[in-house]
């Protein structure tokens, strides 16, 4: 019996060895990989992932496939990525909050991001920054702050929904600094952002992918920065703890995911393929045009980062009783 068991147990083996052989021929991909990504055209992340998906490609010789599946705050396209074959022809181009927020904020989420997904890498972090209207008083955090212990509840900030990262780095700010701030959601970041461009709602926390026309125009004013550093498309504008706000920090990334399961051949040479794109000068000088910062950390840092950010923003939703729409 002890021989018929090792005979088994070496088959099962062989086996699981033909079979990771199959799913990883040396010649992946042989045939068009679709991206899908949860999130609206023209969006900074999807536009990122548009230039990184079009240098993989070209190195690949065949065509990375992109699309957009953005309903239910992501929930759609993420469901759907979830329950794609693990075989690297469907991967997962998102940002953070479809991971880190809309999980925690949707009971009926149908996926884990925790388990439901292998990291590639996290192509790019999105620096923030804190804009007003023109015509709001005032002109620096300091001047915000005094304005708000002036009028507390009075002051009206603008964001993409509830859960979205425009609401959350803002009652990270809020918890920060004390100040007393009403939140108006609406539904998307574009809606806010035009209101508070137009001076309907006063202020907002916004990717300065996206707010960097308006603040050059004139359009929007620009009170401080989010990252650690100074964004370099604003080297003249604080961060906010430069401004006064100690400890704060909010930034953005986007990522590269595939299915759980997927062999780790596959998850390497897609690794590889993103790291490339990342480090070619004509892919690097459009990201940072864009308003973001080439990143291409290893699986394992970004399944770190990932639970890490998980965490971090299950407190938050938590302490700020943030509810979904």
């Amino acid at each position: 019996m002890k021989y018929v068991a090792a005979s088994i147990a070496l088959l099962f083996s062989i086996t699981a060895v033909v079979d990771a052989r199959a799913q990883t021929p040396s010649d992946y991909p042989s045939r068009p990989v679709q991206m899908i990504i949860p999130l609206a055209a023209g969006s900074a992340g999807d536009v990122a992932l548009r230039v990184v998906a079009a240098k993989m490609s070209a190195d690949f010789g065949k065509q990375i496939v992109i699309e957009n599946m953005p309903g239910a705050a992501g929930l759609i396209g993420a469901e759907r990525a979830a329950r794609a074959a693990p075989d690297g022809y469907t991967i997962f181009g998102v940002s953070d909050s479809v991971l880190t927020s809309v999980p925690l904020l949707n009971s009926n989420a149908k996926f884990d991001p925790l388990k439901d997904f292998a990291p590639v890498t996290q192509i790019v972090t999105n620096d923030w920054v804190l804009v007003t209207n023109p015509l709001f008083p005032a002109k620096s955090v300091k001047e915000l702050l005094e304005l708000a212990a002036a009028k507390p509840n009075t002051i009206d900030f603008a964001s993409g929904g509830n859960g979205s990262p425009q609401q959350t780095a803002m009652e990270i700010f809020k918890s920060r600094t004390g100040a007393k701030l009403v939140h108006v959601p609406y539904r998307g970041a574009t809606g806010a952002l035009t209101d508070v461009v137009s001076g309907t709602v006063p202020l907002m926390f916004t990717a300065v992918a996206v707010a960097q026309s308006f603040i050059k125009s004139g359009k929007l004013r620009a009170l401080a920065t989010g990252g650690k550093q100074r964004s370099d498309l604003l080297p003249d504008v604080p961060t906010v703890a430069e401004a006064g706000v100690a400890g704060f920090e909010w930034s953005t990334w986007t990522s590269i995911m595939v299915p759980a399961n997927t062999p780790p051949a596959i998850i390497n040479k897609l690794h590889g393929a993103a790291v490339a794109a990342l480090k070619d000068g004509e892919v690097r000088e459009k990201l940072l045009a864009l308003g973001v910062v080439p990143n291409g950390n290893t699986p394992s840092e970004f399944k770190a980062n990932l639970a890490a950010d998980y965490a971090k923003m299950s407190d938050i939703i938590k302490a700020a009783g943030i509810k979904a729409d």
